[in-house]
C-alpha cells in the first residue's frame, strides 16, 4: 500500500495546520481521521503537528505569541494524538524522538499551567511527553518512569508547602535502584537554584523555553 505525499493533500494538511493554530479541536479530530482514511502516512501527519506546534513554542519564546496560544495549540495536538499513535501502532511504525521525558506536579499541588507550557515545548521540540497530571504521588512518579522508559523526570511546584515532596519522589527513586537511568529536573514558582541542588536534582530552569534548553543538554543533544 503507498502512502500518498504531502504534496498530493496540501489542502488536509492546510486544514491541519489551521485547525492547531485556531485551537480548534474539533476540526483537527475530524481533519486526522479523514487523513487516516485517505491512507496519509501517520508520521508525516504526527510531523506536521509537531513542526506546527513549534512554530508556535519558538513565537512564544520570542514574544509573536502568548501563553493562551500555546496552550490552546498544545490541547489540540494531546486531543488527537491518541488517534495518530493508534494508526501508527496498527502499521507497525515508530515515531522518531529524542527522548522520553515524564512530568507532573507534585502531590498536594494542583497547579498546571507553568507545568503544561513545559509540556507543550517540550513536545514541540521533539521529546515525547508523558504528562501525569498534577498531585501526584510518589509513587506515580515512579511508575510512570518505568512504564514509560523516562530520560527525564520533570517535577513542578508552585508552592512551598508542596516542594519538599520533591525531596521525597527523589529518595523513592534511589530506593528503587533507578535514579542512575533517569535525570531529574525541576520548576516552579517555590523552586531555586538553591533549593534543585539541595535535593539531588540534576537541573532547574525558571523559564519554559530555558526547560527545554535544559532538557537537550542533560541528554546531551
Amino acid at each position: 500500500m503507498n502512502n500518498t505525499d504531502i504534496s498530493g493533500n496540501s489542502a488536509l494538511f492546510g486544514d491541519l495546520k489551521n485547525s492547531i493554530e485556531s485551537f480548534n479541536q474539533e476540526m483537527a479530530e475530524s481533519t486526522v481521521k479523514k487523513m487516516i482514511e485517505e491512507k496519509i502516512d501517520p508520521l508525516k501527519i504526527f510531523s506536521e503537528m509537531t513542526e506546527t506546534l513549534k512554530v508556535i513554542g519558538d513565537g512564544f519564546s520570542n514574544g509573536k505569541y502568548f501563553l493562551p496560544d500555546l496552550i490552546g495549540a498544545g490541547d489540540v495536538m494531546t486531543h488527537v494524538l491518541p488517534i495518530i499513535e493508534d494508526e501508527i501502532k496498527k502499521r507497525g511504525l515508530n515515531v522518531a524522538s529524542i527522548g522520553n521525558i515524564v512530568i507532573g506536579t507534585v502531590l498536594g499541588d494542583i497547579h498546571s499551567i507553568g507545568k503544561t507550557m513545559v509540556a507543550t515545548l517540550l513536545k514541540s521540540a521533539g521529546f515525547n511527553v508523558y504528562d501525569v497530571g498534577i498531585d501526584v504521588p510518589a509513587g506515580d512518579f515512579i511508575d510512570a518512569v518505568k512504564k514509560y522508559d523516562a530520560d527525564i523526570l520533570a517535577m513542578s511546584a508552585l508552592l512551598t508547602t508542596t516542594a519538599n515532596e520533591m525531596i521525597k519522589v527523589i529518595e523513592d527513586i534511589e530506593k528503587e535502584g533507578i535514579r542512575g537511568k533517569v535525570k531529574i529536573m525541576v520548576g516552579g514558582g517555590a523552586i531555586t537554584e538553591e533549593f534543585a541542588k539541595s535535593i539531588g536534582a540534576d537541573g532547574y530552569d525558571p523559564t519554559a523555553p530555558g526547560a527545554v534548553t535544559l532538557a537537550k543538554k542533560m541528554l546531551n543533544l
